[in-house]
């Protein structure tokens, strides 16, 4: 079931969503070579603590996971699409990181995540950033009252497409409030003119998740969470909370 939310609780997932901002923001500022992918997540869980925020991640059990997830963020290195889990290993010069980060305060939830380059970057990785950020902001700009959920996923593909990348296999986004993850789900890949109708009220994250290569298919690795590029190559992921107001989208995981 789709709920629609008040100006009153968009400021609420407001607050959830700047706590996110920071989370990803002061990851992004110790993500440097050598260090530990745990000290990432030790980051966002002092961020979350002192503004008295939990993380919807930690502890989250879908129906198709194995165990809880066990950490607060997700980091996703190089080829791996998305929900990474931050381990033992080290970030290395020249690595393509996802952080992905969600917040719930008083009620409410906010989710977004970023790609980044630590240390050198390469040209095919900046662009394959650029793109897929481009992805984000032409389906936040399709999320309109009278537009469906076909043309921010029609808008999302065409722009991976466009540039030669592909769309990761199953992945979208997702109705967002009271929980993280609510209907309706809204995907990476459709037809324009088809799907739900948007309404005023509508909260939704949306997230495209673009892989390098070209090439869809993806694979899920040992530990049941982090799904990674069937051919090794690279991904990007960029995500924002939004709600859909009268004057267009209003982006809620924003400083």
């Amino acid at each position: 079931m789709v709920t629609y939310r008040s100006p009153r609780e968009w400021e609420r997932m407001r607050d959830a969503g700047r706590v996110v901002a920071r989370i990803l923001a002061s990851v992004r500022d110790v993500a440097e070579p050598g260090v530990p992918l745990a000290e990432l997540d030790a980051v966002a869980a002092r961020v979350l603590k002192e503004h008295g925020a939990t993380s919807p991640f930690l502890h989250y059990k879908p129906s198709w996971a194995p165990v809880p997830y066990p950490a607060n963020i997700c980091v996703s290195v190089n080829d791996v699409v998305v929900h990474g889990i931050p381990g033992t290993g080290l970030l290395k010069d020249g690595d393509l990181v996802t952080v992905d980060a969600g917040a719930r305060v008083g009620g409410y939830c906010g989710d977004a995540a970023i790609s980044f380059m630590v240390g050198t970057a390469d040209a095919g990785g900046l662009r394959l950033i650029e793109v897929t950020k481009g992805a984000l902001e032409r389906g936040i700009a399709a999320a309109v009252p009278g537009n469906r959920i076909g043309d921010v996923a029609a808008a999302i593909e065409g722009a991976a497409r466009a540039a030669g990348f592909g769309i990761a296999d199953g992945s979208g986004g997702h109705g967002i409030g009271t929980e993280m993850h609510e209907d309706p789900s809204v995907p990476n890949k459709g037809r324009a003119g088809r799907g739900m109708r948007i309404k005023e009220g509508l909260t939704i994250a949306i997230e495209p998740l673009v892989t390098e290569s070209g090439r869809d298919a993806t694979r899920v690795l040992d530990d049941g969470w982090a799904v990674a590029t069937v051919d090794g190559g690279r991904a990007a992921h960029f995500e924002h909370s939004i709600a859909v107001t009268g004057d267009g989208p209003m982006i809620l995981t924003a400083l």
